[in-house]
């Protein structure tokens, strides 16, 4: 029986398990990348590579993972987006797996590669099946709570991460995630609702997408989207090792800085698109995002002395994707919501280009400099060029409520 068909209270039920199902498929997925981040100094010693190798591992699942933004949005919009979600987690689960027992540097870059082909199945897939629990004046909420569950998920990593990596080793916990996404997977695949097209809407065409990304607001944008994850993505990669090789913490300080980063992260995402949606004004938690992460990522360098590090960190984190939600929402007001699937996975193209940048950026300024300083001050001087784009998108007439 289809849940539409279903009494109100049942509907309502259905709709919680759909929503719990996916967020925790998405966050169990996240740990496969944040355990390479966070154990990156130790899989660097294990395999004897350089920063700017191990920026190379990040960038190439990255690279793949954007160029199948636009194809998989674009799927999502065409076919059920349930079966493509699955599809995804089971291909990055096994990638997860067989990542853990490799011992070829070249192999591991060519996993992670393959990795990134998968890990886009389940994204624009992902915000669709999520957005269809919500009202259409709750979608910035909708993708806020979606990309909650991968920060949730990286709190309980980096705070039990440094104490289990001793006894188990790093491959070990990698095989522990791949199994553990397994199991939820399952649990989603059996009792997870699909998400067919609307019966009144067509799927896309090439024709629509041309027009659609041929829009103002979808490149600027594609833009502020760049900026945004190559700050996680630099963040998110390079912070465990920024701490421990520029600033001399050990480790287990490395995994509480970032857990307690990744604490404040993961209900930003779900307040952003919350606040986004009452004030009916995305472009002001863009801005005001943007702005102080500017800030944040400029004073890093300078802090030296631990409680002032965690207080720039914490605020960075706060600011880091409180904007997610708010701004995939932003381009579906000025070319309608008929194309979702295809205006996420551009904005998510863009993003990921960002994220290979400054994933393998970050590396080399620090083999060319000794230190991460020129990165971030470079990630600043984004952030402020974003702000200057979205007041740009500001001044673009909206499409009218009654032409969605």
């Amino acid at each position: 029986m289809a849940a539409e068909t279903l009494p109100s209270p049942v509907r309502g039920r259905r709709r919680a398990l759909n929503t719990t199902l996916i967020v925790v498929c998405q966050s169990m997925q996240a740990l496969a990348f944040g355990g390479i981040a966070l154990f990156l100094p130790l899989i660097r010693q294990d395999l004897g590579i350089s920063p700017s190798q191990a920026g190379l591992l990040a960038a190439g699942g990255t690279f793949t993972y954007a160029l199948m933004q636009i194809p998989s949005g674009y799927l999502s919009d065409r076919f059920d987006p349930k079966r493509l979600f699955v599809i995804g987690l089971l291909g990055t689960n096994a990638l997860s797996l067989s990542f853990a027992v490799l011992d070829s540097y070249g192999w591991l870059v060519a996993n992670q590669a393959v990795s990134g082909v998968f890990r886009a199945l389940v994204f624009a897939p992902g915000l669709l099946l999520i957005s269809r629990q919500f009202r259409a004046d709750r979608r910035a909420t909708a993708m806020g709570l979606y990309v909650a569950g991968g920060f949730s998920s990286n709190i309980l990593l980096n705070a039990i991460g440094p104490l289990l990596v001793g006894p188990l080793g790093w491959r070990w916990l990698m095989i522990l995630f791949a199994a553990s996404g397994v199991i939820v997977l399952l649990a989603f695949a059996r009792l997870g609702d699909p998400a067919p097209r609307a019966a009144d809407t067509r799927p896309p065409t090439w024709a629509d997408a041309r027009e659609i990304l041929s829009h103002r607001a979808v490149w600027l944008a594609g833009f502020v989207q760049f900026v945004r994850l190559a700050v996680v993505t630099g963040m998110a990669f390079w912070l465990p090792s920024l701490i421990v090789e520029d600033k001399g913490f050990p480790l287990g300080v490395a995994g509480a800085v970032v857990a307690i980063g990744a604490a404040v992260t993961a209900p930003s995402n779900f307040l952003g698109g919350w606040v986004s949606d009452r004030l009916g004004r995305p472009l002001v938690v863009v801005g005001t995002s943007l702005a102080v992460l500017a800030v944040t990522i400029f004073l890093i360098p300078f802090m030296d002395a631990l409680p002032a590090l965690i207080a720039v960190i914490a605020v960075n984190s706060i600011f880091l994707q409180l904007y997610f939600g708010p701004l995939f929402a932003v381009p579906l007001r000025y070319v309608g919501t008929a194309n979702t699937g295809l205006v996420t996975g551009f904005g998510n193209f863009c993003a990921n280009l960002g994220g290979v940048t400054f994933s393998y950026g970050l590396g080399a300024v620090k083999d060319a400099t000794g230190s991460f300083d020129a990165g971030l001050w470079a990630l600043s001087g984004m952030c402020a060029a974003a702000l200057a784009v979205t007041w740009a998108i500001s001044r673009l007439p909206a499409r009218r409520a009654g032409d969605q």
